[in-house]
């Protein structure tokens, strides 16, 4: 539900961000970032936005005070909107998400590529400048390293596995033995 409703929020941040060419996208993530780390790192601070018992009028008071001169104006209204809501709590998931966002109006996809060892930077660039091309979009990879697999590379694109290892190839040939 929160994860939802986070999304909802993110999307419709984005939706108003867009209606001004002149906002920094990048920065309003940035911004919600520090909120969240905010939030994160003082539990006193996190008790206050966590509390119900606390009105959103004292939690007005608080958020003017730690970030209306700090942040950016469509940022500090955006909080003061959760918090009439009661949505403050979903600051740091609203980041993610607006993350998100950011990545699909730039045409970037998160792409995770684990291999049996760890390929050296020129690799790394040659398989990276591939797959931007195939999906043609630009990328952001997590290298992971799973010596289990054997040789090949796993890949992982939007919850979509391609698994081009050893291991899974060996996986296959077992079961296709064992069939006939």
């Amino acid at each position: 539900m929160s994860e939802l409703a986070a999304k909802r929020w993110a999307k419709a941040l984005m939706e108003l961000a867009c209606e001004d060419e002149g906002i920094s996208k990048e920065d309003i993530l940035d911004d919600l970032r520090e909120v969240a780390e905010c939030f994160a790192s003082s539990d006193e601070l996190s008790n206050v936005v966590n509390n119900p018992s606390v009105s959103s009028e004292e939690k007005q008071i608080v958020l003017s005070k730690l970030f209306q001169s700090e942040l950016m104006p469509i940022v500090y209204n955006f909080l003061f909107a959760l918090n009439l809501r009661k949505r403050l709590s979903l600051v740091a998931d609203i980041a993610k998400e607006f993350e998100n966002e950011l990545e699909i109006k730039n045409n970037i996809v998160r792409v995770d590529i684990t291999s049996a060892i760890d390929l050296d930077e020129a690799k790394k660039n040659d398989i990276k400048n591939k797959i931007s091309e195939k999906l043609q979009k630009d990328i952001k990879v997590n290298w992971g390293i799973d010596a289990d697999i054997i040789a090949g590379l796993i890949f992982n694109i939007n919850d979509t596995v391609i698994d081009n290892s050893v291991k899974h190839k060996l996986n296959t040939l077992s079961k296709m033995i064992v069939k006939a």
